[in-house]
């Protein structure tokens, strides 16, 4: 990339303000960006968000603070970075009469970060480009075309999840975010305990008119229960969408992984894990048959 270019990228992108369409988790690490794979993904992400909670969710203003082009890629620092980088004023040194630098404002603590970054990483080198082409290969990631939040947040979801929202209507399934965006903050919340699950329910309306009940386990909507003008009552129990779908495969890999060495096994010392059928890849073959009875050789002991 050119020096002119160089320029050009920085000064259109450095502290412009763009929606979200992704979580950012919060910490040192932020996302990676290249070939339109974001990372962390998946269960990694889902990870670090239970450890260090979001920076960033989807549909969120963030501004881009900070822009640097690397060999390989170009970094963005999101609403200040995860590093809260020092005042121009808090580098200068005052020395006083004695020859001791004297700076009060040095001293002071610096404010816990709560930022992130992108890296957007290419094959070798960063190379030439618009600064409309480098939107739309951060897409994924940053929306510079939407007009407010709401617009940002929805462009985000599934069509079917989207459409709901639109029509204010709640899918069993959905998160505490997506029924905020359907219904609104809900004027009332109760904690109840049905056995041994807790939940929480969120209650729209009030008598004479209809009256919606949502009940979460956790982050997600376990029941929906609507009563009617005319005392009708509907329920909905079963799941309508899937907003984090997890991925089984992965999820037994990384169990085999955890497998402790001297874990307990059926295999007999020396017997390759390679050589034992896996009852996943077909059924399983049928046992040798016993040894035919071969009568005694000799003459019978005593007895």
């Amino acid at each position: 990339m050119s020096k002119e270019t160089r320029y050009t990228i920085i000064r259109v992108f450095e502290t412009q303000l763009v929606y979200s369409r992704t979580t950012f988790p919060m910490g040192a690490k932020g996302l990676i960006l290249k070939d339109g794979t974001i990372t962390p993904n998946g269960e990694q992400l889902r990870q670090a968000l239970a450890l260090y909670g979001p920076s960033i969710r989807p549909g969120d203003p963030v501004h881009i603070s900070f822009v640097q082009i690397k060999d390989n890629h170009i970094h963005f620092d999101i609403n200040g970075g995860p590093v809260r980088r020092k005042k121009w004023y808090q580098r200068v040194q005052i020395y006083g009469t004695a020859g001791t630098p004297v700076n009060p404002d040095s001293d002071q603590p610096i404010e816990n970060a709560h930022g992130s970054y992108l890296d957007i990483y290419f094959d070798k080198y960063v190379p030439e480009m618009t600064a409309q082409q480098l939107r739309d290969l951060v897409f994924p990631v940053l929306d510079f075309t939407a007009h407010n939040k709401e617009e940002a947040y929805l462009d985000t979801l599934p069509p079917k999840i989207k459409q709901a929202i639109q029509a204010h209507h709640v899918l069993v399934g959905m998160n505490p975010d997506m029924v905020v965006a359907a219904m609104g903050k809900p004027p009332k919340k109760d904690r109840e305990k049905d056995g041994e699950t807790e939940y929480e329910e969120w209650i729209y309306g009030q008598p004479p008119a209809d009256v919606n009940f949502v009940r979460f386990v956790g982050d997600e909507v376990v029941r929906v229960e609507t009563m009617k003008m005319d005392g009708e009552k509907i329920v909905r129990t079963a799941k309508e969408v899937e907003v984090n779908p997890r991925d089984k495969n992965a999820e037994a890999k990384k169990e085999q992984q955890d497998r402790p060495a001297n874990a307990p096994s059926l295999r007999r010392p020396g017997e390759d894990s390679q050589d034992v059928p896996n009852p996943a890849d077909g059924a399983s073959p049928m046992p040798p048959p016993p040894p035919p009875d071969i009568p005694p050789q000799g003459p019978p002991g005593p007895g």
